[in-house]
């Protein structure tokens, strides 16, 4: 691993660019102009991008072949709050390599997951010997749940051949991993009202409708049933899985080894053992929040709940988010009052296993790990990938974090080998990509 790639790691991570509370503006536009720094320090052309919420390092390095493919290198510098500070071996703005990790927050999520591409990219560039057009988006509220970046693909006219993204993680420290699908969400608050105020259940139980029982009632229509499937129409629109995707499922830990590295518990019988079709190419439902009442003998009024479904690719965001308000509305009992908050969506994505800058990928991953590269659906959701989509463009998501790292957790951490292995990547990526159809 070039040491001037673990250098720049490690200025970049001492910048405290915190976006979920407690962080400061300026350290944020600090971490974007580091990363315009490196753009045009090598060649390119950057600039930091005010929006309405936090900046974006925009930028571009360009091919010496004018007529070379064009890559979008996305990541984000902003991170997580560091939390209880004593829980830290060391501080998480002062980066520290112990046992061949390196400890700061941010070492894993995003910024040494994501900085080996930029590296190769500008190392390249730099000397003359840049594949690929490669254009640089660099977001500060991935953790935040911010739209800027969002506003920014959607307004954009130019595009990419693909993009790439290092975000995610691998199956073991010598497999990687190309993500094919990631699920959507939609995440709805609900407020259920039965009377002016809270009444007394001696004088009133049994007689006066009570909110909390109303809610029950409504979110009941909703949840799984005992196998743990949502109803058919809350799965409409899913793309199964392909049998490519299921054999290399093969590849990855045991469902139940998984739940029991969370201490998880099983939801329903079988759950383990269908944990990665469930939770990559399946619906589900979780009620996230209840608020009512009190610890005393009333009549609740108003009870609150809020829910997310997670889409699975094919799922469209407005006909799910139109469907469970329809479906809570009419479980509701007669007197009881319902009100939904804005709701808050993103779209699934998915990418075939031939398209051609994921055959690419996986070749090229392959090259520079010494293993080939499982093809997996994550459960979460990465909205940007999802936009990219939308715009027509192929996406890359691997990366080369793992368990161990303790993403948004006390000590985060990153292997020096994972570092090692993203740049390795980086480059046989880039190359790859040379040869995408035009």
């Amino acid at each position: 691993m070039a040491g001037a790639l673990l250098e720049d790691l490690l200025d970049w991570l001492r910048i405290p660019s915190i976006s979920t509370g407690g962080g400061r503006p300026a350290d944020l536009e600090r971490a974007a102009a580091w990363v315009v720094e490196r753009v045009t320090g090598a060649g390119g052309e950057a600039a930091v991008v005010a929006t309405a919420g936090n900046p974006l390092a925009v930028g571009e390095l360009r091919a010496s072949d004018p007529n070379a493919p064009t890559v979008l290198i996305y990541g984000h510098y902003d991170v997580q709050a560091p939390g209880p500070l004593e829980a830290w071996t060391s501080p998480p703005f002062e980066p520290e390599i112990r046992d061949g990790r390196l400890y700061a927050r941010g070492a894993a999520d995003d910024k040494g997951n994501f900085l080996p591409l930029l590296h190769v990219a500008c190392e390249l560039a730099s000397a003359g010997a840049l594949p690929v057009h490669v254009r640089v988006l660099v977001e500060g509220e991935e953790e935040a749940g911010g739209e800027s970046v969002a506003d920014w693909v959607a307004s954009d006219d130019r595009g990419a051949d693909c993009a790439i993204v290092f975000d995610s993680g691998m199956v073991d420290e010598r497999t990687p991993a190309v993500t094919l699908g990631l699920r959507g969400v939609v995440m709805l608050d609900l407020e259920v009202r039965t009377a002016v105020r809270d009444l007394h259940s001696g004088i009133y139980g049994g007689s006066a409708l009570n909110a909390i029982h109303a809610l029950h009632a409504a979110l009941g229509a909703v949840l799984p049933g005992r196998d743990g499937r949502l109803r058919e129409e809350l799965r409409a629109g899913i793309v199964p899985a392909t049998e490519a995707e299921r054999e290399s499922w093969a590849q990855l830990p045991a469902g139940a080894d998984v739940l029991a590295a969370a201490g998880a518990r099983e939801a329903y019988p079988g759950a383990a053992a269908e944990y990665y079709e469930r939770n990559g190419a399946d619906a589900s439902l979780d009620v996230n929040a209840i608020s009512a009442g009190e610890r005393r003998t009333v009549v609740p009024a108003v009870a609150r709940a809020t829910l997310s479904q997670r889409l699975a690719p094919g799922q469209d965001p407005a006909t799910i988010t139109a469907t469970l308000e329809r479906l809570l509305r009419d479980a509701l009992p007669a007197g009881a009052e319902l009100a939904f908050g804005a709701p808050q969506a993103s779209a699934p994505a998915l990418f075939a296993p031939d398209e051609p800058a994921i055959a690419l990928a996986a070749a090229a991953l392959e090259r520079a790990c010494g293993a080939a590269p499982a093809l997996v659906r994550s459960g979460g959701s990465i909205p940007v990938v999802a936009e990219l989509a939308g715009k027509g463009m192929p996406v890359v998501v691997t990366g080369f974090a793992t368990e161990e790292d303790a993403f948004h957790a006390p000590n985060e951490s990153f292997r020096l080998e994972g570092l090692r292995q993203g740049e390795a990547a980086a480059r046989e990526l880039l190359t790859a990509m040379a040869s995408l159809p035009r």
